[in-house]
């Protein structure tokens, strides 16, 4: 059996796998936590909207409200994970403090006049997990090796496969039993994905320690690693408490009362977050040359820059993908609730439950399109990335037109289940076309001093679709619009630009799409 040596951000490490089959154990170490992560943060998903309007109270505009802030921000603050990754602390150590941060967060929801620092701690903890270990996949594989593609869609398996069994556990316990419990069961897979990323970490090929320290291939992190892990921990829970404690002092930096419409409140709080997102990164920026080897310390070429180019210019078509496709945790949802036939030889299906159908989908066709992609590269017919991702806009604009149709016939009663499973289905061919692919893409164009924040920018795009996808009813009624209508028009007519725009990308990736 030969051995190979695999090219991260930060040099060389040595694979125990072969280059020309199979995958490297670490992929499965990440595939793991991802899936623990994922059934945490997708279990909390699937019942907040619910958790809001049912046992809260709530109006379905203010419940909707919630959701596109909180989704939004949980996409925010990657960039700033990310670049600290980058700069100081690397992948690994951000990864628990992001896992701790999540698992108390899910803990502290169990009270139900906690929800706002439940809310805060979750949305930090993803800032600095969910883009450290999307870019530590990429680390276990050379520059130009056909895997990466297919080891995406692995991850992306994991990811799903935890998505699957949340709202079955999770919704199943915050609907039948009490919202406590479906809150308490997701803090619950956190904690196993942070054991299992404990106790697996040898099998990263020294991956994603922190800067300087990259070429040990067995390495671990250290006790002075792990008391800056519980150090940094404690204090952004304190930072949060008192960000939510004191909010009312300053909540009009955020809201001004001449805020006065949608378009206007969009506008301003978006220049407010990008001027403090480019605050922090330039106070981050180093401000002497790098003199160490190795290919993190390269200087940026017109090429890279082409590269960072395209990085944006799909982030940017990804916001209407996103867009539409966030529907499922906000007003699909709803759908499922009330305008959906429920009931099943007598027994009511928990409207949560729906959310598990992507999943199930996402589990069965992701090893098809991990081969398909692997056989097109082998025979040298490769789609473009960029070509994979406007086909994956047009599905999209397809499924909304289902979607539309379901609606129409639930205005004369409530529809069958499969009209939401049968969108679903699409959503996810979409999803196989937009996701994987795309986090595969920013991790082979993005140079490798940049790599997990060109990650982040990826989630920065995702966070302005998700906080779009939470308004996105009430914004549309005040046009006198229908929404699947909106949606299918928003996803359909990009992915013909996207297509058309794939030969103009493809030079501009120089070889690397």
């Amino acid at each position: 059996m030969s051995q190979t040596v695999v090219t991260a951000p930060g040099g060389e490490l040595p694979a125990s796998e072969p280059r020309a089959e199979g995958h490297p154990p670490g992929l499965y170490v990440l595939f793991t936590t991802e899936m623990w992560e994922r059934f945490s943060y997708y279990g909390m998903r699937a019942l907040l909207v619910l958790y809001l309007t049912k046992a809260m109270g709530l109006e379905r505009k203010d419940a909707l409200d919630i959701y596109a802030i909180y989704t939004g921000l949980v996409y925010l603050t990657p960039l700033i994970g990310g670049r600290l990754a980058d700069r100081i602390l690397g992948q690994r150590k951000a990864i628990f403090i992001g896992g701790i941060l999540m698992a108390l967060g899910q803990f502290v929801l169990t009270q139900p006049t906690m929800l706002n620092l439940g809310l805060g701690l979750l949305i930090v903890g993803n800032g600095f997990f969910k883009p450290n270990i999307s870019t530590m996949v990429g680390t276990l594989y050379p520059r130009g090796d056909h895997r990466r593609d297919g080891a995406y869609t692995i991850f992306y398996m994991g990811i799903n496969l935890g998505a699957f069994f949340s709202p079955l556990v999770c919704g199943w316990l915050g609907e039948r039993v009490s919202w406590a419990s479906g809150f308490a069961s997701a803090g619950v897979g956190m904690m196993l994905g942070l054991l299992t990323f404990v106790f697996t970490q040898r099998m990263l090929q020294g991956g994603g320690l922190p800067p300087g320290r990259e070429r040990l291939p067995d390495a671990r992190l250290n006790l002075g690693d792990w008391i800056q892990i519980a150090a940094i921990s404690a204090a952004l829970v304190g930072l949060v408490y008192g960000a939510i404690t004191s909010w009312g002092s300053v909540s009009w930096v955020w809201s001004p009362s001449w805020m006065t419409s949608t378009a206007a409140t969009i506008l301003y709080r978006g220049a407010v977050l990008i001027g403090v997102l480019g605050l922090f990164l330039y106070a981050t920026e180093p401000r002497t040359s790098d003199s160490a080897e190795g290919s993190a310390h390269e200087p940026f070429t017109p090429a890279d820059w082409q590269r960072i180019g395209v990085i944006l210019i799909i982030s940017l078509f990804s916001i209407v993908f996103w867009m539409g496709f966030e529907q499922a945790g906000g007003t699909m949802n709803l759908f499922a609730l009330e305008k959906t036939d429920r009931d099943l030889l007598g027994w009511e299906i928990p409207a949560s439950y729906f959310q598990a159908v992507n999943p199930v989908f996402i589990i069965g066709l992701a090893p098809v399109f991990a081969a398909l992609w692997t056989s097109l590269a082998r025979h040298r017919f490769p789609l473009p990335s960029v070509a994979k991702q406007g086909l994956g806009l047009v599905l999209l604009g397809a499924g909304f037109a289902v979607m539309y149709v379901a609606d129409g016939r639930a205005a004369a009663g409530k529809v069958s289940p499969f009209w939401l499973v049968g969108v679903y289905f699409i959503f996810t061919v979409a999803e196989l076309f937009i996701s994987p692919i795309g986090l595969s893409l920013v991790n082979k164009l993005a140079h490798p001093k940049v790599a997990s924040l060109m990650m982040a920018s990826w989630f920065l795009c995702t966070a302005a679709a998700n906080y779009l996808a939470g308004i996105m009813e009430e914004t549309v009624k005040g046009y006198d619009l229908n929404l699947w209508v909106f949606l299918g028009v928003c996803a359909f007519v990009p992915g013909l630009l996207m297509l058309a725009l794939t030969p103009v990308l493809v030079k501009m990736s120089h070889g690397r799409d």
